[in-house]
């Protein structure tokens, strides 16, 4: 979720020095809790005020004490604790200690006793009380706003990854597993949800009710979950025997069904893959107004952005139901694979969320196949592989020794490249033999705490193959190979990096799983070697063979400009993946330098003639016009224009803009992205033409905008708006109809080229938008090319406020938008230098990374924006513009 401010090799350094150990030489580093105590089970009451934002609350935990020790520690942050007692089976009335001293460093709370405690069975009593913070984490508030306008608050949960200890004293760290009894104390009117089904609700004396819920099975801190607030629930779906909700604010049950479609397939689709009944009594997916993250995977009570679980099918985009889609099966696959097992310490938490993204990607292929979502995926993988290019990069898996420092974890290379390992060993090894090792894995750790290696065990046993070996060079080491095909079909590999040489987290060498397969129409089964040239000498051959087939490896491949040639010129004959693949291995060739740029430009005229129809090879294509349209020089701005209507025009013509009989599930994604590119770097006269008509017609209510294409129609529009148009979108951001019209709108204001709209933007991120959603705007106008370099130094001059306002672990992604700042490289320079000189409190190696990737698109513009007109003249036959 969050990025370190260490680096992780350093971290590796000092973990083994002995200034990590605890007091005493005891052997516990000293990030770790002592393990003389173990919590068993905790009997939890907390009292919410929500109108004051305070909580108080009391826990019984029942603990084995494994030594004779004098005090006790565990976790607690911003929390008040006046009162403690332990009782043991021995004593005739509770100890209290003599002291209770907090480490708000270390966010423990160590209670030390006169004499030591007996060792056996005891139970800790504590009462306790804090703030319902607006940080996004622990015991946090949220607000709504209803139809009538009046203001409504929750009292929600964020505990991953060590916020538990903000909401009650607990063991906070994911091997201490336990079971929860949790009680909530409500006023009245309010609802109340949490990890188990409610079992008992009673009224209370001065008013207002408690709820009891179930008993919870054994599980980390860092998955309870308690929500309080005038909610309601949908009716409960049986998903046999497992009965499925959703929770909402009023008024908003119609955008439930889809979820709950989805959410009733997965738990079918998961229970039957991993051949384990699901492990709670209930599901509750729970929507939250103020969420940092996508979801959060609590046992049984799911929380979630609103957009990615309340929709109206009727009125989203497909990538929108996809993205809804995604997320909650994502959620669901944890409830097996995070909840269930569990890593042991945060070094494993890569596992999870890479795992979780795969099964993703595969329960949601299944829910909808022809939405072709391991095609759309390529878009994803290819976002971990831009950044794994980096020197900057980072292992997968790297030794974590403060729990902080598995923030960094959270982040594109655990998602998305973890993800795409997965899925490229589940095709090496097989499909049902890969399935069959995570049954068996699954079915060993139950309720238990893992490291990765016992994954990688139960794969090579059920597979036969040397598993740890191939994973450990993949997950271990940053980066990945770049497979050279020589003109006689021998393979090797070096390190692929967009700075040369490779070097900084970049590895040497990669154990590649590779799957080739013939290009003749007859012979398409594909054939598998693994690729272990450590000292770069040739293994195996795929002599006229495609590389790579499939699509699903992990690595870039080069041929011979022969094959190029060859494949090309029938590149109609590659499965989508596989040309996605070409296309962006080509774009990365001549990003890094490796490559001439004209190879991506023909590629792109073949794609035209072969009448390519897929919105993820052509995002390749369209991506890097977006760094064309930042590099050229503004004199020669006209011949890019033209050289996009040229390429892209056609295409439109074809594609119109209204849903045509003959459309695939996938062709609104390449009408939306295809008209957009037109209307605003294209500047396509008719196209902004007709974008405006049709927001006309919507905004007087005539003909509301088609779901598919509205975000690029309110692109156009304000690409050349003014302040009318700006107001509307502001109105209807503030009064949308769906969560996703919200998000269109309020990031559609960032798209407006005059400065003055640009600061009002600027101004609303920084005192109206949501502190989840206004990093991201920021973002946006950063991004912006011809406001953009203001936007930066209005961010810079309130640089302090800025940071101040929103969550720690959202700021890194705000600085995301400056790696478009790089034309002239001296505002570059600029940029670096500052953010160089005002580290943040964490994402230290996100914004590294975010730099660097500055530095590639400064270092391309160099190269070729001076030449990119007369390449586009010579290639797309487009005259002076």
């Amino acid at each position: 979720m969050i990025t370190p401010h260490t680096d992780p090799a350093a971290d590796l350094d000092a973990e083994r020095l002995p200034a990590s150990v605890g007091p005493g030489d005891s052997g516990v580093p000293a990030y770790r809790l002592p393990p003389e105590i173990v919590p068993i089970h905790y009997r939890l009451v907390l009292t919410p005020d929500l109108g004051s934002a305070t909580f108080s609350g009391e826990v019984d935990i029942d603990i084995d004490v494994t030594e004779a020790v004098g005090s006790l520690t565990l976790n607690a942050a911003e929390l008040d604790i006046p009162v403690a007692a332990l009782s043991t089976e021995d004593d005739g009335s509770p100890r209290t200690p003599v002291s209770i001293a907090f480490d708000e460093a270390e966010e423990r709370v160590t209670l030390t006793f006169s004499q030591p405690l007996p060792t056996g069975p005891a139970t800790l009593h504590l009462e306790f009380s804090g703030v319902l913070n607006d940080k996004l984490h622990g015991f946090y508030r949220s607000t709504f706003t209803d139809e009538a306008g009046t203001e409504h608050v929750i009292a929600t949960t964020q505990m991953e990854a060590t916020d538990a200890r903000r909401a009650f004293p607990c063991w906070d760290e994911p091997d201490r597993k336990a079971t929860f009894d949790i009680t909530l104390v409500v006023g009245e009117g309010l609802a109340a949800y949490s990890n188990g089904p409610a079992v008992e609700d009673t009224p209370e004396p001065g008013g207002g009710r408690r709820v009891r819920f179930g008993p919870t099975m054994k599980m980390s801190t860092y998955l309870v979950a308690f929500v309080v607030g005038p909610l309601e629930a949908t009716e409960p779906v049986d998903v046999d025997g497992v009965p499925l909700r959703i929770v909402h604010a009023p008024g908003k049950a119609g955008l439930t069904p889809f979820a709950l479609e989805v959410g009733a397939h997965a738990l079918r689709f998961f229970t039957e893959y991993f051949a384990l009944p699901y492990p709670a009594d209930k599901l509750d997916l729970v929507a939250i107004p103020d969420f940092a993250f996508g979801a959060m995977e609590n046992l049984g009570c799911v929380t979630f952005r609103e957009s990615v679980l309340l929709v109206d099918p009727a009125q989203a985009s497909r990538t929108e139901l996809e993205r809804v889609a995604d997320v909650v099966c994502h959620e669901i696959a944890h409830m097996w694979f995070g909840d269930l097992v569990t890593m042991k310490w945060w070094n494993g938490i890569w596992l999870n969320e890479a795992f979780a993204t795969f099964m993703e990607v595969l329960a949601v292929d299944a829910f909808r196949p022809e939405w072709h979502r391991w095609v759309s995926f390529g878009v994803e993988r290819e976002a971990a592989m831009a950044v794994d290019g980096l020197h900057a990069t980072r292992p997968v898996e790297f030794p974590v020794g403060r729990p902080e420092e598995a923030q960094g974890m959270f982040d594109v290379l655990t998602y998305q490249k973890g993800g795409s390992v997965l899925r490229m060993l589940e095709q090496f090894l097989g499909p049902d033999v890969f399935r069959d090792g995570i049954r068996s894995s699954l079915t060993t750790h139950s309720h238990a705490n893992t490291e990765t290696t016992d994954l990688w065990d139960a794969l090579e046993a059920a597979s036969g193959r040397p598993v740890r070996n191939i994973m450990t060079t993949w997950i271990d080491q940053g980066g990945y190979p770049l497979v050279r095909v020589g003109e006689d079909g021998s393979l090797t590999q070096v390190p692929f990096s967009y700075r040369d040489p490779a070097g900084g987290a970049i590895g040497t060498a990669w154990k590649v799983p590779v799957l080739t397969r013939s290009l003749r129409s007859d012979d398409t089964l594909p054939e598998s070697l693994l690729l272990d040239g450590a000292d770069g000498s040739p293994a195996g051959t795929a002599a006229d063979r495609l590389v790579n087939a499939g699509g699903s490896g992990f690595y870039r491949v080069a041929y011979p400009a022969a094959f190029v040639e060859q494949l090309a010129s029938s590149i109609g004959t590659l499965a989508p993946l596989e040309r996605y693949n070409l296309v962006s291995d080509t774009w990365a060739a001549a990003l890094s330098g490796q490559g001439p740029l004209g190879d991506l430009l023909r590629i792109a005229r073949a794609l035209v003639t072969s009448g390519e129809g897929d919105p993820s090879v052509w995002s390749v294509v369209l991506g890097a016009i977006g760094l064309w349209d930042r590099v050229i020089p503004d004199g020669d701005r006209s011949v890019l224009a033209t050289a996009i209507r040229s390429l892209l025009g056609p295409l439109a013509v074809a594609l119109g803009w209204d849903p045509r009989r003959e459309d695939t599930e996938r062709t609104p994604m390449l009408r939306a992205s295809v008209l957009r590119t037109l209307g605003t770097v294209g500047a396509d006269s008719d196209v902004r033409s007709e974008a405006a008509r049709r927001f006309a017609l919507a905004e007087d209510g005539t003909v509301p905008l088609q779901a598919d294409t509205a975000a690029a129609v309110l692109d156009i529009v304000a690409a050349a708006g003014g302040r009318v148009e700006f107001d509307a979108y502001l109105a209807r951001y503030r009064s949308p109809a769906t969560p996703q019209e919200e998000n269109r709108y309020l990031y559609a204001l960032a798209s407006f080229d005059d400065p003055e709209l640009a600061h009002r933007a600027f101004d609303l991120a920084l005192h109206e938008v949501r502190t989840q959603n206004a990093p991201f705007v920021l973002q946006s106008l950063v991004a912006n090319r011809r406001t953009g370099p203001a936007v930066w130094q209005w961010i810079t001059d309130d640089w302090d406020d800025v940071v101040e306002r929103f969550p720690a672990n959202i700021v890194p992604r705000m600085l995301d938008g400056v790696r478009t700042l790089c034309n002239p490289p001296s505002l570059a320079d600029e940029v670096i230098a500052f953010v160089e000189g005002h580290p943040l409190p964490s994402g230290g190696r996100t914004v590294e990374q975010i730099l660097e990737r500055l530095a590639v698109n400064v270092a391309f513009g160099q190269r070729e924006g001076g030449g990119l007109a007369d390449l586009l003249r010579e290639q797309l036959g487009t005259g002076t513009g």
